[in-house]
């Protein structure tokens, strides 16, 4: 009698942990972790494996909290400062997807997209370091999620105005943002011609961002690292690209220790 009185109240109480647990844990479609592990500010490169380089290499006390579909996220301390590495996979449904449920459903407030570009300008060289201020895209990307026909939408400033402050090598200006990777592009000629004049480099994931962003009264920044050119042949190598990608994870890094 007594021992089915313990084991009677053992599962009662482990009916109110596996309560208190599940209302700790989100579970959205593409991200499963307890919300207080994820910080309000994220870093979001779009490799997997680029984010546990920079939560093992950057952040101390890290801890793997999420790997849904194997989209690594961790969260760490950055010289005392919480921030969360989240990969966001490539494209804009993609990205468009993480930073939405990073936003909506976890009280995410701010994310600096890391990641690579090609550059469209002869000034913009081979492993240069760009901000966009603004992403272009011919895609109907707003028109499928908002019913509105956009095809053009600013940074942040206040998260921009933070990386620069102290970064005089970054170049900056409008982004174009593509369906498809450019190089691959059939006729990549045209495309080229149809963009805005004042187009500087071409990605796939931040017109996205900055669009989810600001639908949902957010933050959010893009910085990229130059890896090829239409104005130049040369192929950078694996440890070229490796060094400059860490010059801009931390001025990221930095930027986020200045975010309030």
């Amino acid at each position: 009698m007594i021992s089915f009185y313990y084991i009677t109240i053992e599962i009662y109480f482990k009916k109110i942990y596996n309560y208190i647990r599940s209302d700790m844990m989100i579970e959205t479609p593409h991200i499963r972790c307890n919300k207080e592990d994820i910080s309000d500010i994220v870093l979001m490169p779009g490799d997997p494996l680029r984010a546990r380089f920079i939560a093992e290499t950057y952040l101390e006390d890290y801890k793997l909290i999420n790997e849904v579909r194997n989209m690594l996220a961790y969260t760490g301390f950055y010289k005392g400062k919480k921030i969360t590495v989240f990969s966001s996979g490539m494209g804009l449904a993609s990205m468009g997807i993480y930073c939405y449920e990073l936003y909506k459903f976890f009280d995410v407030k701010y994310i600096i997209r890391i990641g690579s570009c090609g550059s469209n300008n002869p000034n913009i060289k081979l492993l240069d370091i760009v901000l966009s201020t603004s992403s272009y895209t011919e895609t109907n990307f707003s028109y499928t999620f908002n019913s509105e026909n956009v095809n053009e939408v600013t940074a942040s400033n206040y998260l921009n105005n933070i990386i620069l402050r102290k970064n005089n090598i970054i170049k900056q200006g409008k982004t174009a943002c593509t369906l498809v990777f450019d190089p691959y592009m059939l006729d990549q000629n045209s495309y080229i011609k149809r963009l805005p004049k004042d187009i500087i480099a071409s990605e796939m994931e931040a017109f996205a961002l900055f669009y989810i962003a600001e639908k949902l009264n957010k933050e959010a920044s893009c910085l990229l690292t130059v890896s090829d050119s239409i104005y130049d042949d040369k192929k950078i190598s694996t440890l070229e690209r490796q060094n400059n990608l860490k010059t801009m994870i931390e001025i990221a890094l930095e930027a986020c220790l200045e975010v309030k």
